[in-house]
């Protein structure tokens, strides 16, 4: 009997309870929500819009990043027969409030500040959901039975238009393309045991259909877990691939593409990249897995268990397909469009068709018109547009949808993408030049991150113009669109151009170009100066950010400026800059190049040099795992403890206040001398002693586990000796004075995760005087993004021992003083919650 409902692949007898349907990044932590609370909250929901009288055919907006509560919500809304609208997180609130007012949304349920968009509305935050009252008696996800013909959804694809225009989709339309995937796993589903659980890693908004199957519906059929990540760096992408041990990756070619760039990069700091380049010739025939074998550098960087990438969203390059293949990994294209449900067709992982964009999938037919424009019909095709007062059919009388692409089919079936009908440019000669070609020309320089290729109306016909993304400010874009003409015939020559002056294109959900917004900001730039400054070069974009974002005034910048002396920023401002820059270009800098930039002129240089090896701190992971805990607890009692009372048993005060508290905290004190951390965890509770991570000098971590190439090897092995001893006894992790911040505090979030309790001293150093020191504000963002209470610790009466020579104490001479665990709220700022932890910590006595 055929599905009648999505929900149905959310029964509890499909699979276990405690299986993780969804985890995601919060801060420096993952969340993680298995399969029995996800169905609970949304039942929880779906009761909630019951009290608030929202019922079936109402429609309630969802507006905000992927997380389990959008899920949630989403789910809760199909259980009650209530249409959901996605929201784009970035969409602005102008367009937000159209869609609001042309859809009569009931509730708006949101991350964001709903304002005023939707006076009429109610609203909630998506955090909101983990407080609802818990339905009793959980059991299947259904409250209403829906039929196949009920709308699910209102999706909207573009802010761009007066009147904002939803594609209407059923679940008829979804299970379309759920139960053709459903029924082609049936033949693969006895090893999903091997790999269980699958991770799938979703770098796509759930606001849109593409990101939905691969977020919520697929995750289900294949028992596996969708990972949503906040961040689209290079670097994080592939933290996470190997954190959380992903086996696909679901994402855009523009990913894909700086994915690639960061594994050259990689090798280039390490001189390895011509030696790779070699290897990459001469292994293209070779089988699969000696590839794998070639290229297993670049498996181990990105963990064991990955081995797909699915793309989608747009057309993927063939250098970039080629590239991921050659290497060892299979690449899955699809195509579709939100008015086909997203998927039309796509490549078996198994047998995928190199260059295709995959088989028509079961369910559905295909044909090219006479033009080659490709046309679909059947279920999946929605059942029509949104308007205001009215429904507008998609498909035409006779059925058929045509999606404005063009595309080839060969002799197998495979079907082929070859451009946008509608994006054709008709030259004053008569001649049809498709921007797709002239753009796969630019995308060879590697100084273009991004372009795209607009036409230029003039006398009634049009003329190319290439709209480019470089990845250093410095770059000569006129010598780029030289040697791009140079593979092109005579009449696809492009005579101009221009550099597009943000840090990114305005883009769609899936990080396509919004071509309407280019053509007219470029349109506009090009009137309003002179033929001879239309391809100026580009204004310093490093400049312009540091004067928007540090200046109010708007004065000019030099080169020569000092970041430190002349504009102030502090050690926070650099992980910030470091993050604008790495978002502008879509790469990885070496945070210690940036650290050690005195001045503007040399953090431009950065940009147009290769980046340089990057300084590796040690974070060992090995000290958490069996039976390295054993050891350390049975030297904390046949070491540790026995020393604390010969040189002093410490005096504790405070440790009601620990009372109740459990699972990780942050814990902080102040910094006399470097045996601290033996001094406070004698005073603690087992339950916090026993997982406690503590923060170390990173410089000095690092030259204990890598020193000097010119250190005796006697010295060496000593060395290496103490590293392995301070690390399995005392459970130590980088933290570095100057550099690799991020890095740090992404652990420390790894390390929570796990349920470690983390201790650090925010004065950076021990004290000169006594007194406590300034605390360093990277105490307080650690705070915020960790989520964890925070409780303050002080020692007294070490530092006058100190000072007097003495090496042993009395019992009790030393005190150390625990204060009562303290919460921050997510809205805090990190210089805030730096001074409230410094003020509690000089108040303990």
């Amino acid at each position: 009997m055929p599905r009648q409902s999505v929900l149905e692949y959310f029964q509890p007898e499909s699979r276990s309870a405690s299986d993780v349907a969804i985890s995601w990044r919060r801060g420096y932590r993952m969340e993680r929500w298995t399969y029995a609370r996800l169905i609970e909250t949304s039942q929880n929901f779906a009761a909630e819009l019951d009290r608030r009288k929202i019922d079936a055919g109402s429609r309630v907006m969802l507006w905000g990043e992927n997380s389990g509560e959008w899920v949630a919500a989403f789910l809760g809304c199909i259980a009650r027969g209530v249409v959901a609208v996605p929201m784009d997180a970035i969409a602005v609130p102008e367009f937000a409030a159209r869609v609001a007012q042309q859809t009569n949304a009931r509730l708006i349920v949101t991350s964001h500040d709903p304002g005023e968009i939707a006076p009429g509305a109610a609203s909630m935050r998506f955090e909101d959901l983990r407080a609802l009252p818990a339905v009793s008696g959980a059991g299947p996800l259904a409250v209403r039975a829906p039929q196949r013909t009920d709308v699910v959804e209102i999706v909207f694809t573009s802010g761009t238009t007066a009147e904002p225009r939803g594609v209407v989709l059923t679940h008829g339309n979804l299970l379309a393309n759920l139960e053709p995937i459903e029924a082609g796993f049936q033949k693969y589903r006895r090893y999903e045991r091997i790999v269980h659980p699958l991770r799938i890693l979703n770098l796509l908004p759930l606001s849109h259909v593409f990101g939905q199957m691969l977020g919520i519906f697929i995750p289900p059929i294949l028992n596996a877990t969708a990972v949503f990540l906040d961040s689209l760096r290079p670097g994080d992408v592939v933290q996470t691939i190997r954190r959380e041990k992903i086996n696909v990756l679901a994402t855009v070619p523009r990913i894909i593409e700086s994915l690639r760039d960061k594994v050259e990069c990689d090798l280039e700091s390490e001189g390895r990249l011509e030696r790779f380049r070699r290897k990459f010739r001469t292994s293209e025939r070779r089988h699969y897995l000696m590839r794998w074998w070639i290229f297993r550098r670049i498996h181990r960087q990105f963990g064991w268990g990955f081995w797909a990438i699915v793309s989608g969203g747009a057309a993927l390059p063939q250098r970039a397909e080629e590239f991921w293949n050659r290497v060892g990994y299979a690449v899955i294209q699809g195509y579709g469009l939100t008015e086909t449900t997203s998927m039309v067709s796509l490549n078996d992982p198994f047998h995928p068709g190199r260059g295709s964009i995959g088989k028509t999938l079961p369910g559905r037919e295909l044909k090219l018109s006479a033009d080659g424009e490709i046309l679909v019909r059947g279920e999946s095709i929605a059942s029509g547009y949104s308007r205001t007062d009215s429904l507008e059919q998609v498909a035409g009388e006779d059925g058929w949808f045509r999606t404005g692409d063009r595309g080839e089919m060969d002799a197998q079936g495979n079907l082929f993408f070859k451009g946008r009908q509608k994006n054709v440019i008709v030259t004053a000669e008569g001649m049809n030049i498709h921007p797709e070609d002239l753009e796969a020309a630019l995308q060879r320089q590697p100084e273009v991150r991004d372009c795209v290729v607009i036409g230029i109306e003039r006398d009634g016909n049009a003329e190319p113009c290439a709209v480019l993304l470089l990845r250093s400010p410095l770059a000569n874009a006129a010598a780029v669109v030289d040697k791009a003409n140079q593979m092109l015939a005579s009449f696809q020559q492009m005579r101009r151009w221009q550099v597009w002056s943000g840090e990114d294109f305005p883009r769609t959900p899936t990080q396509k170009p919004l071509l309407p917004k280019i053509r007219a900001v470029v349109e506009r730039e090009i009137a309003d100066k002179p033929a001879s400054d239309a391809n100026r070069g580009p204004h310093d974009v490093l400049t312009q950010w540091i004067n928007r974002r540090m200046h109010s005034s708007g004065a000019a910048i030099s080169s020569q400026a000092r970041l430190s002396a002349d504009l102030n920023l502090s050690s926070l401002d650099r992980v910030e800059l470091l993050s604008i820059l790495e978002d502008r270009y879509q790469v990885d800098l070496n945070e210690s190049s940036v650290a050690e930039a005195t001045t503007v002129g040399e953090l431009e240089a950065l940009l147009r040099q290769p980046p340089p090896a990057a300084v590796a701190y040690p974070f060992p992971r090995w000290p958490r795992r069996w039976p390295v805990p054993w050891v350390r607890e049975a030297a904390y009692y046949l070491l540790m403890c026995p020393a604390a009372l010969i040189l002093g048993w410490p005096r504790t005060t405070g440790r009601e206040n620990l009372r109740g508290l459990h699972g990780p905290a942050l814990f902080i004190s102040n910094h006399v001398t470097p045996i601290d951390a033996g001094i406070l965890l004698p005073s603690l509770p087992a339950r916090f002693r026993r997982r406690m991570a503590i923060a170390m000098g990173g410089e000095r971590l690092r030259s204990m586990r890598h020193p000097g190439p010119t250190v005796n090897i006697f010295v060496r092995i000593y060395a290496q000796v103490q590293y392995v001893l301070v690390a399995a006894l005392m459970n130590v992790f980088a933290l570095p004075q100057r550099t690799g911040f991020r890095q740090s505090f992404s652990f420390a979030g790894e390390l929570a995760d796990g349920g470690s309790s983390i201790l650090i001293f925010p004065e950076g150093a021990t004290t000169l005087d006594g007194k406590i020191a300034p605390f360093r504000v990277g105490v307080g963002l650690l705070a915020s993004r960790l989520g964890i209470p925070v409780v303050p610790m002080r020692i007294d009466g070490l530092f006058e021992l100190r000072q007097r020579g003495k090496r042993t104490a009395r019992p009790g001479q030393i005190h150390v003083t625990i204060g009562a665990p303290i919460h921050f709220e997510a809205e805090d700022t990190p210089e805030r919650i730096t001074g409230v932890l410094e003020q509690r910590v000089a108040e303990l006595r």
